[in-house]
């Protein structure tokens, strides 16, 4: 089932990510993070989870995600370097401008990431 690229804020990984542009959502492959049961592997997704937040922006314990090693680990580096996403980018803008606005200009741009 192939999927359109809508802005919808509920696509936004708890990373930043905007899986409503990715092609393993769009595919059918992937549910999206918030819906993806089977991601138990990833700490970020566990994080926002547990404290209840939509994604890193939202998060009170670090100044920048990259202080964070849940947030900024080998996996993550090594994810962000092969798919050349900038995740810290995409918190800091998501706390500029909102769910909202950032799953709308990331949807426009058919982008799953800020670009490194």
């Amino acid at each position: 089932m192939q999927h359109p690229i809508v802005a919808d804020k509920e696509l936004i990984g708890y990373c930043g990510l905007y899986c409503g542009a990715c092609k393993r959502y769009l595919g059918g492959k992937c549910p999206g993070c918030a819906k993806n049961e089977k991601a138990l592997w990833c700490k970020t997704r566990s994080c926002c989870k547990e404290k209840k937040i939509s994604s890193c922006a939202d998060c009170t314990d670090f100044a920048s995600a990259s202080d964070c090693k849940k947030f900024n680990n080998l996996f993550s580096k090594m994810f962000g370097l092969i798919f050349r996403s900038n995740r810290q980018g995409c918190i800091d803008r998501i706390k500029k401008v909102g769910l909202e606005k950032f799953a709308a200009e990331m949807a426009g741009k058919k982008k799953h990431s800020l670009p490194k």
